[in-house]
């Protein structure tokens, strides 16, 4: 054990409300300006040992992207209020990154270089950045820089060669940083921004040259047997999360059976080499990294949670079922909330990154274990991370699982995720935070309420429907329901064990319900839950 102070485990962290995750997270992301660097936007912070936000220049073209798509669908989902000087100082970092030599998102070196740094991995953020502007801003100076930027990609590469080097390094002098990555970390993670940007817009070159990139990852990269190997698919956990969430987003827009079951068969197979039970996904992969076997990512399991409720809405409920998990268990219990352990430092020259730190970072996410904010066996790194890009793909994530928790459509209500949630149509209030199940309908019409697997069908108890109760596989079901009148469903979250089975340990989990009551954490600080006994 390290010689510092043991904080045990962090007070009020483990939240079952979205909407206040969602709203802390977009006060991070409107504070994490270095005013250093004319309002660039600071890519990490260490909240321990030494507090300080870090790392601006490189990130340029990768940041204003992440928190743009979070804070914009966070106000159109949640009606969360917005700093707009934060917004605009946003727009103006994703402008800026899109103003080197080719119209695509670039960063600089350093701060007070110029911008000749180009990341395929940073084409994704870009496209966050300015399909969030067109759609809820109605931004035509974005519109502009989109369609000239898919351009740009049609002109310079292409899926059997890759960038035109002699054009872009030897003739522009840029540097291309991830050439040698494996493809699935690079230029087709782009794919969910450009469906995005196609669904806002209908652009059609933006669905073009998602097919492109889907193309090429299907062909080479994700098979139909939905296996995972480090040949075909690298290490990043994040990039194959995001690929898969993206390539979902696209079946669902194109209503192509053949994709989805593609990203079916890998959700099922491939993944469950970089994640566990509860949603964790290991940062990178590999026998290189296994002296930190615990070490994850939280946009991860938020792209992970995307992709699960759209495989839910393609008729596979089961799969809400484990999105539910993953939020309760881990995404939401992650977030930086309690920063008693961050102590400041003297600040002798006046830094902007070294200034109120803790302050500026609560509401983070980082790179977590299951059990906690500081996993075991940090290989050397000593230092509790919470980078800012992560804080805008959980947020974004978080925003789809707010929407996805009921949806009122042609076919009736349909109930999901059994949070506390309410819309012009409906009204649910979880059995986690109250005594029972109660949905009340705003609006008149049919009514499924997703039923967990855990709970058998004779141990529930229904009240307020004026017919006998009929269950279709995973909901019940009322086929029509007075608006104003509350369904009441009382069950018992059964308590549970599951085991987590990561690289070097063994981590028991107790339950109640699709929530974590205990855990192992194998003596580390930083720990969301109560040790597990025995």
């Amino acid at each position: 054990m390290k010689d510092v102070p043991h904080y045990g485990r962090l007070k009020d962290v483990n939240t079952t409300n979205m909407t206040d995750a969602i709203r802390l997270g977009c006060l991070t992301m409107q504070r994490v300006f270095n005013r250093d660097d004319n309002d660039s936007i600071f890519m990490a912070s260490r909240a321990r040992p030494d507090p300080e936000l870090y790392m601006s220049a490189i990130y340029d073209g990768h940041l204003p992207g992440r928190h743009l798509n979070a804070l914009l669908n966070a106000e159109a989902a949640t009606g969360v209020s917005l700093d707009e000087e934060a917004i605009q100082k946003h727009r103006r970092a994703a402008f800026y990154s899109y103003s080197g030599p080719v119209r695509l998102p670039m960063g600089r070196p350093r701060v007070g270089g110029d911008l000749v740094n180009l990341a395929g991995h940073d084409l994704r953020e870009g496209f966050h950045a300015l399909y969030a502007l067109v759609k809820y801003r109605n931004d035509d100076e974005a519109r502009r820089i989109a369609e000239e930027s898919i351009a740009a990609v049609f002109e310079l590469w292409n899926p059997d060669d890759g960038w035109n080097l002699q054009r872009l390094e030897g003739g522009l002098g840029i540097n291309i940083m991830d050439k040698s990555e494996n493809l699935t970390r690079t230029l087709p993670r782009a794919i969910g921004s450009l469906v995005k940007y196609y669904q806002a817009t209908g652009y059609d070159p933006a669905l073009e040259l998602a097919n492109v990139f889907k193309d090429k990852l299907l062909a080479d990269h994700y098979l139909p047997d939905g296996a995972y190997s480090i040949e075909r698919l690298g290490t990043h956990g994040h990039s194959i999360a995001c690929d898969l969430s993206s390539l979902a987003q696209l079946a669902d827009l194109t209503n192509d059976k053949a994709l989805m079951d593609r990203v079916r068969a890998f959700y099922d197979k491939g993944m469950w080499d970089l994640r566990d039970e509860i949603g964790w996904v290991v940062e990178k992969t590999g026998q290189s990294r296994i002296d930190r076997p615990d070490y994850g990512e939280g946009n991860s399991t938020g792209d992970l949670v995307e992709t699960a409720l759209i495989l839910g809405r393609w008729g596979h409920p089961e799969y809400f079922e484990d999105a539910e998990r993953m939020l309760r268990c881990h995404l939401l219990p992650s977030q930086l909330r309690d920063v008693s352990f961050i102590e400041s430092q003297p600040n002798p020259d006046n830094v902007d990154g070294r200034r109120e730190v803790a302050e500026r970072i609560t509401g983070g996410w980082g790179f977590p274990a299951s059990y906690g904010h500081e996993p075991l066996e940090l290989d050397g790194m000593d230092a509790v991370l919470f980078h800012m890009d992560i804080v805008g793909g959980v947020v974004g994530s978080l925003c789809e699982a707010y929407r996805a928790a009921t949806r009122y459509d042609e076919t009736g209500h349909h109930v999901d995720l059994l949070f506390d949630h309410e819309t012009d149509a409906i009204t649910v209030d979880s059995n986690y935070t109250h005594d029972a199940l109660t949905v009340t309908l705003k609006k008149l019409g049919p009514l499924r309420i997703r039923i967990p697997s855990w709970v058998p069908r004779d141990s529930i108890t229904v009240e307020g429907v004026g017919q006998p109760e009929r269950y279709d596989g995973s909901y019940l079901v009322v086929a029509d329901h007075p608006a104003k009148v509350p369904i009441t469903l009382q069950y018992d979250l059964a308590a549970s064990e599951i085991l987590l089975r990561h690289r070097t340990r063994n981590i028991r989990v107790a339950l109640r319900g699709d929530s974590v009551v205990a855990m192992d954490n194998h003596g580390a600080d930083l720990t969301y839950f109560p040790a597990l006994d025995g």
